[in-house]
């Protein structure tokens, strides 16, 4: 293998290769893999241009000081997985300027071979010519944030699991717990299957348990809790619960993690004693989740960011941690609105040809922030806001996931506008919304009338028709 290597190489080198204009001349491209580095730099630099290096820290320490010899100035490497982190962090601290880029954007064409080698010398003649953009990834402060978080959520989807293996436990017993209360890991729940792995067997006495608020009568619960308590189920269920009750500890040592780290933040920022304004809608009267964090961390939000993003509808404090996670405090990496849409993938994708749309793509994106604000969409959809008023007039006009798209799209904007002006958000109202709604579609109207050749009349009100005489008043 080494020597098809270094026959490609000698072959290579003879002839001139082949380029567009050059325009970042100390480019360099590096095929990271789990066992192995390939660096390629710019031609003329080093004697063979490309190198393989191994992915230790001594490796990729050594991979930096090669490339600052040969004069490199500027790295590309895909995400491959985990591998490029710490390779991305090594060269970032040497002081080289690092492009994360999508594979999607540097996929093989026909006829060029598929080798570790060839791939970091594609990588390198695509980011000399300027073709490859840089993946956004936050600042190394905001990074740690974003670490704690990510880590934070596999806990609550590991919570999650063990809940369900408790209900697979209670089912095989055909112990019908989730018929009785409606929350399995609620105060009743974990009463009654605390009794249950301690020993007790008597629906009754286990139906004793339940708590004054829950709407079943005490028969109808001792009804459900009769099963066949086999020692291997409720073996399962006892595991199940002792993980379940490990896991929330380690989420709250992360949520203390978490919390003094955004002191620290807040210090940084010089707004560590910043109070969140009083009033205003959409605040602190949201609800509180599950699994929401036993800090304040609205209070720690505004402190950090200047603005309180719970006010918008839709995004409570819990949804705007994580939204600043992902995207960090500085949203200047984008030069508008729109462009921060589409990194979100919530734009419309057409298709032209010819000047007609034949189409529109479909992008399944995986971009966490993208995810965060269409659940906050889905939550509108009962909403009394202006926001929900638009994802019913959505809905009903374009069905339920272009409604939740396009409201998520809203959402984007003003979580923008909010971070890049430091601006609160001021809610409009629904009748305010309705109204301006009615004035663009009447000119809208207009606009067409023009068009044809006609005039658009308002009809006048009549005693007969008390329904148009409200509407022409309204109007």
């Amino acid at each position: 293998m080494k020597k098809c290597r270094q026959s490609q190489d000698k072959a290579s080198a003879g002839r001139p290769e082949r380029m567009f204009e050059v325009i970042n001349p100390d480019a360099a491209g590096i095929d990271v893999g789990s066992a192995e580095m390939w660096v390629c730099v710019p031609e003329g630099r080093a004697e063979p241009r490309r190198r393989p290096f191994g992915t230790d820290t001594l490796s990729l320490a050594a991979i930096a000081a090669w490339l600052k010899e040969c004069g490199v100035k500027t790295v590309a490497l895909e995400s491959t997985g985990v591998y490029w982190i710490p390779l991305f962090q090594v060269l970032e601290n040497h002081g080289l300027e690092v492009y994360l880029v999508n594979s999607r954007h540097v996929k093989r064409v026909p006829g060029r071979p598929k080798t570790d080698p060839a791939d970091c010398r594609w990588l390198q003649k695509l980011h000399a010519c300027g073709l490859l953009s840089a993946s956004f990834r936050p600042d190394a402060a905001i990074c740690r944030l974003r670490s704690y978080q990510r880590h934070r959520g596999n806990l609550v989807r590991a919570a999650a699991k063990q809940v369900q293996y408790m209900q697979k436990a209670l089912r095989e017993m055909n112990v019908l717990l989730d018929q009785a209360v409606s929350d399995v890991s609620g105060l009743t729940g974990m009463r009654i299957m605390d009794a249950i792995v301690g020993g007790q067997r008597d629906p009754k006495k286990l139906a004793e348990l339940a708590d004054p608020r829950v709407r079943k009568s005490s028969e109808q619960i001792a009804r459900a809790l009769a099963g066949d308590y086999r020692p291997e189920h409720v073996f399962v269920l006892q595991q199940a619960l002792q993980a379940y009750r490990f896991v929330h500890t380690r989420i709250e040592a992360c949520d203390r993690e978490v919390e003094s780290y955004l002191v620290e933040l807040e210090r940084q920022a010089g707004r560590l004693e910043a109070a969140l304004p009083e009033g205003g809608p959409g605040g602190p009267t949201k609800r509180a989740r599950r699994n929401t964090p036993d800090y304040d961390v609205q209070t720690h939000l505004y402190r950090l960011l200047g603005v309180d993003l719970t006010r918008v509808p839709g995004i409570g404090a819990e949804t705007a941690q994580g939204l600043v996670s992902e995207t960090g405090t500085d949203l200047s990496r984008w030069l508008t609105e729109k462009h921060f849409a589409s990194w979100l993938d919530l734009c419309p994708s057409p298709k032209i040809s010819g000047g007609h749309v034949i189409g529109h793509q479909h992008r399944h994106s995986q971009n966490r922030a993208t995810l965060l604000f269409r659940q906050a969409a889905a939550s509108l959809r009962e909403s009394k806001s202006w926001l929900g008023a638009y994802y019913r007039r959505m809905k009903a006009r374009l069905g339920p996931n272009a409604a939740n798209k396009a409201t998520a799209h809203k959402l984007a904007r003003i979580y923008y506008r909010m971070l890049s002006r430091h601006v609160e958000y001021q809610d409009i109202g629904v009748a305010e919304y309705e109204s301006r709604f009615r004035q663009r579609m009447r000119r809208n109207l207009e606009r067409r009338a023009r068009e044809f050749g006609l005039e658009l009349v308002p009809r006048q009100p009549t005693a007969a028709d008390p329904a148009g005489a409200q509407e022409a008043h309204s109007r």
